[in-house]
């Protein structure tokens, strides 16, 4: 691996060791939590890559340094605990977009350096970026971002894509520098316009009896009759909006 894509992989274990810090304050655990939270925010995605493409041993076994920045992240988190909260508002989000941006292009690389195809090099990019993440808020109780409305999975497959498609006839710095740019302005205008994906869910929509409906009824003795029975639909709710029950 090429020395400076080296330290990009080492700056992205950074930032998302320290989202992994963050969420394991958010949760009230001890050191130890929080150097499980880091360390499967940090290297988890690429754990998962490496298995999958029966890299062995995994990247960070060859490459202990990668145990040692999140060690030194977690160290440095409990020295200036205080502040952490500070970057969780504003900077960290804004960090993990650069992270998910890096891990990315390092794992679609990865993959095309083994000689797989563009698909799977996509398909890579994304575990890369996203796996990690999703290990951590599952070991935190909480239902993935991932697999939420925010968009953070589409900007890792645009960004793959975009690798893929260039590595076929441009050079490799700037294959990697337009896909890390895609997927930061996806992700970082989701973050600032508050873009989300619609939610697809089941609605209850109760149906307003008809006018010889209510005139039957009107006529009935009995005033206990069950009432006309809800038809449930499929309706796609868009962001920000609540759906009015008729």
């Amino acid at each position: 691996m090429a020395g400076w894509i080296y330290y990009l992989d080492l700056a992205g274990v950074v930032v998302f060791a320290l989202s992994g810090v963050v969420l394991a304050c958010r949760s009230s655990m001890d050191p130890f939590g929080m150097l499980v939270l880091a360390a499967a925010t940090g290297i988890g995605g690429g754990t998962l890559r490496d298995l999958l493409l029966g890299v062995r041993p995994v990247f960070w076994i060859n490459e202990p340094s990668y145990l040692w920045v999140i060690l030194a992240t977690v160290s440095l988190s409990l020295v200036g605990f205080r502040h952490i909260h500070r970057l969780s508002r504003g900077l960290l989000p804004v960090l993990d977009a650069f992270g998910l941006a890096l891990f990315t292009v390092i794992g679609a690389h990865k993959a095309l350096l083994l000689g797989h195809p563009n698909i799977v090099a996509v398909l890579m990019g994304l575990l890369t970026g996203v796996a990690g993440g999703m290990v951590r808020d599952i070991l935190a109780r909480r239902v993935p971002m991932v697999l939420r409305q925010e968009i953070y999975a589409t900007a890792s497959i645009a960004g793959g894509c975009t690798y893929a498609f260039l590595m076929l006839w441009a050079s490799h710095p700037l294959a990697i520098t337009l896909a890390i740019t895609v997927t930061l302005t996806i992700r970082l205008s989701a973050i600032h316009w508050h873009l989300a994906l619609p939610v697809f869910a089941w609605v209850t929509i109760p149906v307003a009896p008809r006018k010889q409906d209510r005139a039957c009824e009107e006529l009935r003795p009995d005033t206990t009759a069950q009432p006309r029975r809800q038809k449930a639909r499929v309706r796609i709710i868009a962001p920000g909006k609540r759906t009015k029950h008729r």
